[in-house]
């Protein structure tokens, strides 16, 4: 009877391993749509043999353990290649609506025309040209003072739209903080929860999320963790600045620097302003921050330059003139006396065509050669070394390759990071077709466990009988 016995605990052991492995298919299958789930697996193990006479029995199995099939180098990776695609794609985003801004074209009541500032500018030069023709001609005048106004509009309307888009980007830097705070609060949690429940082994279901949690925070910030005992994690930005420690976040805050927000983090010792480190530290935040203190101040000062440059050599040739009263001439546009801020400061100085100083000081009324030299402007090096077409065009060049290098690298570091979630999917994701080989072979097994107690109940039957058919049924 030990014997039997013995078989009988074996096999009531493999119906409970069996059973516990068909609740870990169940909860797979259950939570197979689940964000940041990982899939279990059942880990059997023997059990320790008996040695009888010299002679080792087995003693059947259990299952030790629902392992979560995570790999911690592979996530990190992720996490890592998440940051930098977001901070490329925000970065991308927001370049291709600036270089919108100068790649727009007005509509008149005519149909089409050219409005981008290249084509305001050679409109201009244009309209002075033709005053060339007839320096007298009051409708020529007023249409070098109309392409002076369009253009002066143009440079305002750019300056305007940047300042707007850098306005939208302080906006986003305070809802990307709004959107960190509560994940820093909830890993927080979960490091508190994990240390209670499992400090030294797999806490499922809150590792993953935590997990799940550092993915959505690789979104928006660049990130470090660093393991810590009791299974915990400690967070900081790429620069440093504390943002979680075992059970405790320190929220990220915003302020006004300078008419920017600006990002400060609040832990004991971390660097209070981090928001010129965090322009590299990765995520969407990087992105915001480098397109709105470094790339839109470059395109502004361009266009700044243009502007200044233009008006300060156009006001120059009017004042080497007389206009049609024989008076000398005075600038045709007001502008800044700096470079910075030019584009939005532009406008034009006079509203009567007869003040444009289109003849030579000295000669009549009917003279031309004060037009024809501020004409010439149009082909002298008057900006930064360049004509002001060229200027306008290699300006334009420069955006454009930046805003096509910018969705080259995100689309390569897109590549990487599909890559890395297929391999994370086919590691960690709930298969269906699998699970259900799986519930077959443990359903299997299970009935097959059941079925030897009917054999054993046999053999004890029969033995009891001593072969008779109706002592013990």
């Amino acid at each position: 009877m030990a014997t039997i016995n013995s078989a009988l605990q074996i096999m009531a052991g493999a119906l409970t391993a069996d059973q516990a492995a068909l609740n870990v298919t169940a909860n797979n299958t259950a939570n197979a749509s689940t964000p940041g789930y990982t899939r279990q697996v059942a880990v059997f193990q023997a059990n320790d043999p008996v040695t009888i006479s010299g002679i080792s029995y087995g003693q059947g199995v259990q299952m030790v353990a629902a392992q979560s099939q995570r790999n911690l180098i592979l996530n990190a990776n992720l996490d890592q290649q998440m940051q930098q695609q977001q901070a490329t794609q925000a970065q991308s985003t927001a370049m291709q609506q600036v270089q919108d801004i100068f790649n727009q074209v007005t509509t008149s009541t005519s149909g089409p025309s050219p409005g981008s500032l290249g084509d305001l500018v050679t409109n201009f030069f244009n309209a002075v040209s033709q005053l060339e023709t007839s320096p007298t001609s009051t409708a020529l005048r007023q249409g070098v003072l109309s392409a002076a106004s369009t253009l002066a509009g143009q440079f305002n309307s750019s300056a305007a739209q940047l300042s707007a888009q850098t306005n939208g980007l302080n906006q986003q830097v305070i809802g990307i903080v709004n959107q960190i705070n509560p994940l820093l609060n909830s890993i927080a949690q979960l490091n508190q929860q994990i240390s209670t429940a499992s400090p030294t082994a797999d806490a499922s279901q809150l590792e993953d999320q935590r997990q799940y949690d550092l993915q959505q925070l690789s979104q928006y910030i660049g990130i470090n963790t660093i393991k810590t005992e009791n299974n915990g994690l400690t967070i900081t930005t790429t620069s440093g600045a504390l943002l979680v420690s075992e059970g405790k976040a320190f929220d990220l805050t915003t302020g006004n620097v300078s008419g920017n927000v600006h990002v400060f983090a609040t832990a004991a010792g971390s660097s209070g302003d981090i928001t010129a480190a965090q322009a590299s530290g990765g995520g969407q935040l990087a992105g915001l921050l480098t397109t709105r203190d470094q790339s839109i101040p470059a395109v502004q000062n361009s266009i700044d330059t243009l502007a200044y440059d233009v008006a300060t050599q156009v006001n120059a040739a009017q004042l080497a003139g007389v206009d049609l009263n024989g008076a000398t001439g005075t600038p045709l546009f007001n502008i800044p006396g700096t470079v910075a801020g030019s584009a939005a400061g532009i406008s034009v100085a006079i509203t009567d065509p007869s003040k444009i100083a289109a003849a030579a000081t000295g000669t009549g009324p009917g003279d031309n050669a004060n037009a024809v030299a501020m004409a010439n402007l149009a082909n002298q090096s008057i900006v930064s070394g360049q004509t002001a077409t060229d200027f306008y065009a290699s300006f334009m060049s420069t955006l454009g390759s930046q805003v096509s290098g910018l969705s080259t690298l995100n689309t390569a570091q897109q590549a990487s990071l599909t890559q890395l979630q297929n391999q994370q999917s086919a590691l960690s994701s709930v298969s269906l077709n699998e699970e259900a080989a799986n519930l077959q072979t443990y359903e299997q097994a299970y009935q097959s466990a059941a079925q030897f107690f009917n054999v054993l109940q046999t053999i004890v039957v029969s033995a009891l009988n001593l072969g008779l058919q109706t002592a013990v049924a």
